[in-house]
């Protein structure tokens, strides 16, 4: 299973540097999961950024894999992750729910640089 994080969501709608990274697990809507909290970064960021518009035409995009909720277990998890990595809330939960979907995290997000699980690109320009 893949996940991709917020950052990741974001650089392949604005086409960004890293853009092409993300093409594979975004394309591969069997595997693609879409944790709750990656709508919520995605939309506000190109909401301020791009509209409205964009902002649901990406939204409508990303339904296409299958949204995780946050949940109690994930919940729980998260903190523990938090607490443990000295990671945000977001990152935590969605760290959190690739582990407990058995995803590999797709990001450019430099919070995620060497943890098992995640296929990091370092963030270009």
């Amino acid at each position: 299973m893949n996940i991709v994080d917020s950052s990741g969501w974001v650089e392949y709608f604005a086409k960004g540097p890293n853009s092409k990274s993300f093409i594979q697990p975004i394309q591969d809507l069997e595997r693609l999961l879409v944790p709750s909290i990656c709508i919520y970064e995605v939309f506000k960021r190109l909401l301020l950024d791009k509209g409205e518009e964009d902002a649901l035409q990406a939204i409508g995009i990303m339904s296409y894999g299958r949204e995780i909720e946050l949940d109690r277990q994930i919940a729980i998890e998260a903190a523990q992750i938090s607490v443990e990595l000295k990671l945000a809330m977001a990152d935590s939960i969605i760290l959190a729910t690739c582990r407990a979907n058995d995803a590999i995290l797709w990001t450019q997000d430099a919070h995620f640089k060497d943890i098992e699980g995640v296929e990091y690109f370092e963030k270009n320009g």
